[in-house]
């Protein structure tokens, strides 16, 4: 034997080496993301929620419609955030801007009025 081929039969070469490497997770044999969204009834993801303003086709919201504006208001008087009230950009913006002008008004409070009189004072 030569000393050249006794180097390469100790040295040996990966599979994957050769470009036969395997690309993404490995498989475990596990449920697969697929099987567990159909195994719970879902098709998709979750459906996107529309825009109240865009739906309802409102151009201009109102800073003097304080029943309107009370929904996009919590119940410690904090302007909720786009996430809970499913407003787009553009009507959010629209949204605290009213909001800030009728607390201006003094037709919507800056501060929550029934948490001081629960503390007993």
């Amino acid at each position: 034997m030569s000393d050249s081929n006794a180097i390469t039969a100790t040295t040996r070469v990966p599979a994957w080496a050769a470009g036969d490497r395997p690309r993404g997770r490995p498989s475990g044999g596990g449920k697969s993301r697929d099987d567990d969204d159909r195994s719970r009834g879902r098709t998709g993801g979750r459906r996107r929620r529309v825009c109240i303003m865009c739906a309802d086709h409102i151009r201009y919201v109102d800073y003097k419609n304080v029943s309107f504006l009370r929904r996009f208001v919590s119940d410690r008087a904090r302007i909720e955030t786009r996430r809970r009230t499913s407003a787009c950009a553009k009507h959010q913006r629209a949204l605290s801007n009213a909001i800030k002008r009728a607390r201006h008004l003094a037709l919507l409070p800056y501060t929550p009025d029934h948490i001081r009189i629960s503390q007993g004072r």
